[in-house]
């Protein structure tokens, strides 16, 4: 049971709601309601203590003997994404055991006496409101812990060496492991003992004439999952696969979660999937974000060739069963992208690490005539998000729109070219699926750009002013 006063999509008073009243999560998928599910976290609080909030699955698990009210929220903000609100001055100790539980059951156990209200937001997350008086009240933002998305992996360097140059016999001497290696690039993965090792190693390679080059490996979260709505839609993709031409057949490398299949006659648009991460672990029950970055692509093409086109989509999945990958592993899939005929490559993730290995892959890539789409981010904020914000070389970095305005989630800033509508309805299993964000806006670019090329038979340069002209930006400085 939910208290009343939220029975209505966009009332906000909840004065008179009793202690632990929540709008629950299965309120939220009413006409105008969109909730981003962002990941699965498990964080140990303490070494007895855990809070498992599995958003993928809306269950949550606690083991939880005695934690103040602050550092809770925090790890609930971290795990769904929702905006925090606190009464300034409230005090709690947690203090709760169950497993399995509704987001709303959990809420209720967690915070004791309190009251709350779970609040959805049209094109932006849910608020969730702690107070112990009004909800007016709870005004104090409780901000979600920063995420290891764009740091530096410690213990592990990308090393390429010049041409001729082995590196087995290198590493023995660095006293590093080597866990990867790309095939036509010279490139490896090392990984040493600790940071300590890394560093030194890093400091011996910058005298060797040997090296080409040195770079860091940042981590990258696995991108939002959509989420359940049922908002009127138009249906799935409606497409014919037409034969490719002679020369010149478009297709679309999609690097990012694994894909599923896509049902209404659609699979014939995938071609076969390629994972360099492992096997991932994929819902039935559910679309993942590779799939739903497929079929947004898809509804681009039906609009940009009125239902019939010759464009296919390579999968290659970067993340497998885990909830990050790292610059490593993206390269590895856009060489496997590009070695398999991508001519457009969608990259709908990203995060703050500027990796000069990425960069020069994708400038490699640019310069073969493979047009690149980013996702700039949904902060919202000006910081540069990598691989987006190497436009410099070419790459189009696309943000969201809402309506023909910047969506208020949506990352802006002088890297950022080109802006997309930020919303798709995505059809999985006979249930309709809402995914909202700049990768959303990515895909529909991407989609834009490979029915353009395959439409008019235009080379990339064409198409890339034909882009410029439709959704390009101008941006302020970043800052």
């Amino acid at each position: 049971m939910f208290c009343n006063k939220f029975r209505q999509f966009g009332e906000r008073d909840a004065s008179s709601c009793p202690a632990g009243c929540v709008s629950l999560l299965g309120a939220m998928a009413g006409k105008g309601s969109i909730l981003l599910i962002l990941f699965v976290l498990t964080v140990s609080v303490r070494a007895s203590e855990s809070l498992n909030w599995r958003t993928n699955q809306n269950r949550v698990t606690a083991d939880i003997h005695s934690l103040k009210l602050s550092p809770l929220l925090e790890q609930i903000a971290t795990a769904t994404g929702w905006q925090v609100y606190l009464e300034p001055d409230t005090t709690h100790i947690v203090s709760a055991k169950f497993k399995d539980l509704p987001p709303g059951e959990a809420l209720r156990l967690l915070l004791g006496d309190l009251n709350f209200a779970l609040v959805p937001e049209t094109n932006a997350p849910a608020r969730l409101f702690v107070f112990r008086t009004i909800q007016r009240n709870a005004t104090q933002l409780i901000r979600a812990q920063k995420q290891n998305a764009g740091k530096a992996i410690p213990n592990e360097l990308i090393v390429t060496l010049k041409p001729g140059i082995k590196i087995d016999e290198l590493a023995k001497s660095l006293g590093a492991k080597v866990t990867g290696r790309i095939a036509g690039l010279n490139a490896y993965r090392l990984e040493f003992e600790n940071e300590d090792a890394a560093n030194a190693a890093r400091a011996q390679l910058a005298n060797n004439s040997d090296v080409a080059s040195v770079d860091s490996n940042y981590s990258v979260d696995r991108p939002p999952l959509p989420s359940e709505t049922s908002l009127p839609g138009a249906g799935p993709p409606h497409l014919q696969l037409t034969p490719p031409p002679a020369n010149g057949k478009v297709v679309v490398g999609l690097v990012d979660t694994a894909v599923q299949p896509l049902g209404n006659d659609l699979d014939k648009f995938l071609l076969k999937s390629i994972s360099v991460a492992g096997d991932a672990q994929l819902s039935p029950d559910s679309p993942s974000h590779g799939t739903s970055m497929a079929e947004t692509i898809l509804r681009s093409l039906e609009t940009m060739t009125k239902g019939s086109t010759s464009v296919q989509i390579l999968p290659v999945d970067v993340y497998g069963p885990n909830e990050s990958t790292t610059t490593w592993t993206i390269a590895e899939g856009i060489k496997q992208a590009v070695d398999g005929g991508a001519t457009v490559l969608n990259l709908s993730f990203g995060s703050e690490g500027d990796s000069p290995f990425l960069r020069d892959l994708l400038k490699d890539a640019i310069q073969k005539k493979i047009a690149v789409f980013a996702a700039a981010g949904n902060e919202p904020v000006t910081t540069p998000f990598y691989p987006a914000a190497y436009s410099d070389i070419g790459v189009v970095a696309v943000t969201a729109t809402d309506h023909g305005q910047l969506a208020p989630y949506a990352n802006r800033g002088s890297f950022v070219t080109a802006a997309a509508p930020g919303t798709s309805i995505i059809f999985f299993n006979g249930q309709q699926w809402y995914a909202v964000g700049t990768s959303s806006a990515t895909a529909v670019a991407s989609g834009m750009a490979a029915g353009y090329m395959d439409a008019t038979h235009s080379p990339v340069d064409k198409m890339q002013s034909f882009i410029q002209t439709t959704l390009g930006v101008k941006s302020g400085p970043a800052r």
